[in-house]
């Protein structure tokens, strides 16, 4: 059985507010190793003002930062990490393969393939539709 995650459970549990809460829903997985997260991209967001006007296209290091966030959640619904602030420490192997545009829903999967102490690194990628926009690797430390 997984767990559906709203925004406002969200806040409860990762320190992002506006601007910088990029993801809208998180589905986690019972084994609390993986999990799908959920991004409306919508036109009015602040920062297609200055990513290419007239051709608005979500820039890569949001993409990233969202997919974190989702890994975030995964692992601060742990037991052992409730009440925690997780920090980037690394990213990997990222690549970006599809234009993501207003309008555009970015499914975002996460597993969290080690975990040591408060050492980590997930796997994720991010989807429009069926197509894969972005994949790579990030490692994160908890304190």
């Amino acid at each position: 059985m997984s767990k559906i995650v709203n925004i406002d459970e969200i806040m409860e549990i990762i320190p992002h507010r506006s601007p910088f809460l990029f993801v809208d829903k998180v589905i986690v997985e019972e084994d609390g190793v993986r999990g799908t997260g959920f991004k409306n991209v919508t036109v009015n967001e602040y920062f297609f003002q200055g990513h290419f006007p007239g051709n608005p296209v979500l820039p890569g290091v949001i993409i990233v930062e969202t997919m974190a966030q989702v890994g975030s959640v995964i692992l601060l619904l742990r037991e052992d990490f409730k009440g925690k602030t997780p920090y980037f420490a690394g990213i990997n192997k990222f690549r970006f393969k599809k234009v993501v545009k207003p309008g555009d829903t970015l499914r975002i999967e996460v597993e969290i393939t080690k975990l040591r102490g408060k050492i980590g690194i997930g796997q994720g990628k991010a989807y429009v539709g069926e197509d894969v926009a972005a994949e790579g690797e990030f490692m994160f430390a908890i304190d």
